[in-house]
């Protein structure tokens, strides 16, 4: 095996796909990235931890030689990222190591057999759709937050697929908050079909997703989903469960509407945080016609209050909730004013965009307090 390749080619790719390998590995390969070049000299680059799997492709101009072996993903990153922007990087396998030279710099990585690198095996594809990546992307990054992080119930941390005849929906919850968006799109399927993506599939197929209009595919099998964009094929296990059914989550009933500037709003979150109690968070929201307070105390006897102007008639109201929850949803929110729908001060809070209709739906549980 023997390439060349420039420094700025080979980094982006190789700094995306280290991002999967995990640092401490039972298995000694898992910690290696699979360098495979093939006879029309486009170089694949393989990171994976059994549960998520990511492929970067690089074209390499030149005379090559085609091969494959395995070396430690940290160290290569290390070694592309200490080299000059400039760089050339030559690529070779002599007897069991991997030899890079670049300028007067030369570095000696162990290797492992390729053959030892574990392969995700394909599986019949059930359902194929093709969307644009800022589409997907907005979906991610409009509801990930709001996914469990280690929670006993392992279905909720992940994010569920939801496939209809004529939408995408993906919906995020840890129990406390729920976030939903909907994406408008013809889909092959005749009933709804729910799939259930890992956390970390969640935020490393965030990660190569781009603002331009390019496409990726998507291919939903039984275990596995993979997604395709030019440069990268990305495979993650599915989570094995059930999600809540999020309908029932919904509040239905809410007749207090408050509309409001939502980065107003979100900075008078922000202060008054800076005062709540540190373990609970919580925030008092006291609502009255065209204005809401937010009061803020902590065990140390000290008080943050806000108020803000908002479009509101109706009866006063008292309600806590967890401002982070408040400020995460606010932070996603694409639109100028948001709308807040309450019933009374048990009940959950609706917050969608005050201009759009319907595709992207925040709820976040009241605290007592």
């Amino acid at each position: 095996m023997h390439f060349v390749i420039s420094r700025e080619a080979i980094l982006k790719p190789l700094q995306l796909i280290s991002g999967v390998v995990e640092r401490r590995q039972t298995l000694p390969v898992l910690s290696n990235v699979l360098l495979s070049l093939d006879s029309s000299s486009v170089l694949s680059i393989t990171g994976t931890d059994l549960e998520v799997e990511l492929i970067g492709r690089v074209n390499v101009v030149g005379a090559n030689t085609p091969g494959e072996i395995t070396v430690p993903a940290r160290k290569l990153v290390d070694i592309c990222k200490s080299l000059g922007e400039d760089a050339k990087l030559e690529f070779s396998v002599e007897d069991t190591k991997m030899v890079i030279k670049s300028g007067r710099s030369r570095f000696s990585l162990a290797t492992l057999a390729a053959s030892d690198f574990p392969n995700t095996e394909e599986e019949p594809g059930t359902i194929e759709l093709t969307l644009l990546q800022k589409d997907l992307k907005e979906l991610l990054d409009g509801t990930a937050f709001a996914m469990a992080q280690q929670d006993v119930r392992y279905y909720l941390n992940g994010m569920l697929f939801e496939l209809a005849s004529t939408y995408l929906r993906v919906v995020a919850t840890d129990g406390h908050r729920l976030a939903m968006q909907t994406l408008a799109m013809q889909n092959p399927v005749d009933a709804a079909v729910q799939l259930i993506l890992p956390r970390k599939g969640v935020v490393e197929l965030g990660r190569l997703l781009s603002v331009e209009q390019d496409s990726v595919s998507m291919v939903f099998g039984r275990n596995h989903v993979r997604a395709r964009t030019k440069d990268f094929t990305f495979t993650s296990k599915l989570v094995d469960g059930k999600f809540p059914d999020y309908n029932r989550v919904l509040p239905k009933g809410g007749d207090k509407v408050v509309i409001g500037d939502r980065n107003e709003l979100k900075q008078a979150f922000t202060r008054t945080s800076i005062l709540s109690n540190e373990k609970y968070r919580g925030v008092r929201i006291l609502l009255a016609d065209s204005e809401v307070r937010i009061l803020a105390n902590n065990p140390d006897q000290e008080e943050a209050e806000e108020s803000v102007s908002v479009d509101y008639e109706g009866e006063s109201l008292e309600v806590g909730f967890n401002v982070s929850y408040l400020v995460d949803v606010l932070s996603v929110l694409v639109s100028e004013r948001v709308k807040i729908t309450l019933l009374d001060s048990n009940s959950s809070a609706l917050l969608e965009a005050a201009e759009a209709v319907g595709d992207a739906l925040y709820v976040v549980m009241p605290m007592r307090l």
